[in-house]
Formats: structure tokens, C-alpha cells, sequence
């Protein structure tokens, strides 16, 4: 299978290299105009020519925004018929990718994903009178501007600004500047090389709440490779859990529609009526398509479905910053529930036959099975011979009994 769970990604090789081609050519059999944008990986250059050259050689337009967010290119895909982002979002510098976009910012969906890959099989080269066309494009400044119209930071407000060396080094430190922030930039540098791992987990980006107590800033945010992505650190310089931000943006917005994975934490459902999908911001952007008025993932993947349906990055930390401006977050989060949740994987040959004979339609999805005081997740790795198992309570004593339950189905093959 080409698309993952959000887009196409792998290490560099070859065969990504002939997929940017093939991927170029069938969008402009499909698309007469297509908005191509990149991050900052040093293999990023050479897969957007290969890109631009498939749309040329197929008789379409290449309108090519260099580096740039991955959120900014969504975002100004509505000036086009299609966009192509060259990223590996998160991932480790060694992987490199492509995402493609509607007009509304949504991912593609599972429909047209299958007809790329059989798309992808055919030849739709043109003949040398009617080859395609380039021309520049500016995707920064109207995604600049258009969040800088929906939020107001407090002038004067300190930031800790950590982009990782990925794409939003272009944009983020700007936006939040000309929102009236004072931004401490960290790895705000575009050089190709990422200075820490570029998934903002908690134990890659922990230095940021030394520097916001340092600095006695009211919040720190951070970027994966290609800014989708936002996770952030409150004003008393502690990482905030990705469950918890979901029930901030969701509180703070007034959201009483949201989509989630089927990984978040129970408590968003104390605050709204919620809706989840499968593991993977593309499940959730579709499903806000048809119903929702916020999403994200605790991954750190945020839409807000009235401004684009892509995570926003950039539109997440503008807006996180006017939060912090407004309210004392620390005590924000410290009143809101904290569930136990456990985890665990362990190695099967037979990881997706199993957990589909437990009634998952996709094994990589899982199965997410409720009970009254808690819930658990058993999903089978896409990476590796292994079988996922995820559960909360509401107690400690009772996640663990929920754990127990996972185990006992994965080995009697039912989910009674």
C-alpha cells in the first residue's frame, strides 16, 4: 500500500524517488494547476524537481512555494486545483514523503488515494508541444495573514519558539512577532539538519520548560518537520500532554462538536460530544468533512475545520499564545481531570491476522473496545511484528484490569 496514515513516507531510497515522479505526472492527469511546497530535509529539493517534472511532462502547471509549512501549502491550495507537500512530517531526517491536499485543505481521502495508486501505474507523458509549465508562488504570507486576522496576543507576551530546523522556522517566529508576541526562538534555523529528534515528544523537547521558567515566558511552543504538528509547554515550564491541549483548544473555542483518534483520553468527552477515528490526522480531517467544529490528535495535530481542514501548526501555536495571554494555563490544566493510561506491545508473528480475527477492518486501525470506567485499543504495528495494546481508567487499579482484559482477548481470539 502507497498512502499511510497520512500520506506517503519511507526512507529515502529509490523508490521514492521514482514515486515523486509518477506521483508529479498522475496529478496533472487529474489537475490542470498544482501547488508544490517542501520542508527543509536535504533530500526535499531534489524530490519537489522530480515532482514539478512529472507535472511539466504531463502538460500541467507547477506552481512552486519552496519551503514552507506544511498547514501554509494546504492552506493556499485553494488558489489551485491540487497541492503536493514534499515532507516526511516527523519522521527522522533519513525518511522523506509527500502529502496531497484539496482545495479545502483536507488530506486526500481514502477514494482518491486509491485512485492515485492506480493512477501511478499509467503513463501520462505528453509530447513536446505540449509540455507543462512553472511559475513562484507565495503560500507564507496568506496563511500568515489570514491567522493573524483570527487571533490577538497581548502585545509584549513571551514565547519560547522551538521549530525543530523544520519548515515552520519560516513562518512561525514571524507570525507570532507580528501578532505582538516577544518570541525566544530555539532551532529556528531552516538548515537542512534537525537538531533534535523532529517528533516533539516530551523527552526530545524537555529543555523548553527550563527555558520558559529562565525566561519567565508564558508559554513555549513547538514544531515537528513540516509544522502540522504543535504541542506546547504552560507558564510554569511543564510539557503539556497532547490529551490535555485537546480539552484547552476545545474549552477555549467553545467546541461542543470534536473529532479524535480513537487513542485520546476519555476526558474530552466530559467537555463535548465526541466522534473518533482511526489512528491518523487524514481519519480525522475527513471525518470533520461530514461533522465537527475542532479535531486533532493528542500527536499534536489540530484543525480547526472553519479556518482549513490540515493541521495547523502555526494557526495552533498563534493561537495557544493568546490562551497563555489571556489565562493562567498552569491552573487551566490543573484543574482538569488525569486519567490513568497504560501501554503495551509485544512481539506476534501474526499481529494483523490476530487482531482482524478480532474484528478490526483494518488491523493497523485496531479495535477500540469501551466499557463504563475506561476503554482499550488493540491495533497491530504498521512497522513491525507487533500487537499495540492501549488502555485508560478511571482509576489505576481499573486501566489495569482493562490492560488484562486486551491481553486475555488477543490470546482467546474474541472480544466477549
Amino acid at each position: 500500500m502507497l498512502f499511510g496514515s497520512s500520506g506517503i513516507r519511507r526512507i529515502f531510497d529509490q523508490t521514492l524517488v521514482d514515486t515523486a515522479l509518477r506521483v508529479g505526472s498522475a496529478l496533472a492527469s487529474r489537475s490542470s494547476d498544482i501547488l508544490v511546497g517542501m520542508d527543509t530535509r536535504t533530500t526535499s529539493p531534489l524530490l519537489t524537481h522530480l515532482v514539478i517534472s512529472g507535472i511539466l511532462g504531463s502538460g500541467g502547471t507547477a506552481h512552486v512555494a519552496g519551503i514552507a509549512p506544511t498547514p501554509s501549502v494546504a492552506y493556499s491550495t485553494r488558489t489551485v486545483k491540487t497541492g503536493c507537500m514534499i515532507t516526511a512530517s516527523h519522521n527522522p531526517e533519513e525518511y522523506n514523503g509527500l502529502k496531497l491536499f484539496n482545495p479545502n485543505g483536507s488530506s486526500f481521502t481514502q477514494s482518491q488515494q486509491a485512485e492515485m495508486e492506480e493512477l501511478i501505474k499509467i503513463r501520462h507523458w505528453t509530447d513536446w508541444q505540449h509540455q507543462g509549465s512553472e511559475c513562484a508562488i507565495d503560500a507564507l504570507t496568506p496563511h500568515k495573514n489570514a491567522i493573524l486576522d483570527k487571533v490577538n496576543i497581548e502585545a509584549g507576551t513571551s514565547v519560547v519558539v522551538d521549530c525543530g530546523n523544520g519548515a515552520g522556522c519560516v513562518l512561525t517566529p514571524d507570525l507570532l512577532a507580528d501578532a505582538g508576541a516577544k518570541t525566544i526562538c530555539i532551532n529556528c534555523n531552516p538548515s537542512g539538519h534537525f537538531a533534535r529528534p523532529s517528533e516533539p515528544l516530551k523527552e526530545s523537547v524537555s529543555y523548553n520548560g527550563e527555558l520558559v521558567k529562565k525566561t519567565e515566558s508564558a508559554c513555549a511552543v513547538v514544531h515537528d518537520g513540516d509544522a502540522d504538528r504543535m504541542m506546547a509547554f504552560d507558564n510554569k515550564g511543564r510539557y503539556i500532554s497532547g490529551d490535555h491541549l485537546l480539552m484547552l483548544f476545545a474549552r477555549y473555542l467553545d467546541a461542543k462538536q470534536v473529532v479524535t483518534t480513537s487513542d485520546a483520553s476519555m476526558i474530552i468527552e466530559e467537555i463535548a460530544e465526541v466522534r473518533r477515528t482511526p489512528v491518523g490526522d487524514t481519519y480525522v480531517s475527513e471525518e470533520l468533512l461530514r461533522w465537527g467544529d475542532f479535531g486533532g490528535e493528542p500527536s499534536g495535530a489540530w484543525i480547526f475545520p472553519q479556518f482549513s481542514y490540515c493541521p495547523d501548526g502555526p494557526y495552533a501555536a498563534a493561537l495557544f499564545c493568546e490562551i497563555s495571554s489571556e489565562w493562567n494555563v498552569a491552573q487551566e490544566l490543573d484543574a482538569m481531570p488525569s486519567y490513568p493510561v497504560l501501554r503495551e506491545s509485544f512481539s506476534c508473528k501474526t499481529a494483523r491476522e490476530t487482531v482482524k480475527a478480532l474484528g478490526a477492518a483494518k488491523p493497523t486501525d485496531g479495535i477500540r473496545i469501551a466499557y463504563e470506567e475506561g476503554w482499550c485499543l488493540i491495533r497491530a504495528s504498521g512497522t513491525e511484528p507487533q500487537i499495540r495494546i492501549t488502555a485508560e481508567g478511571k482509576t489505576l487499579q481499573k486501566a489495569k484490569e482493562i490492560l488484562k482484559k486486551g491481553r486475555s482477548m488477543i490470546t482467546q481470539g474474541k472480544t466477549a
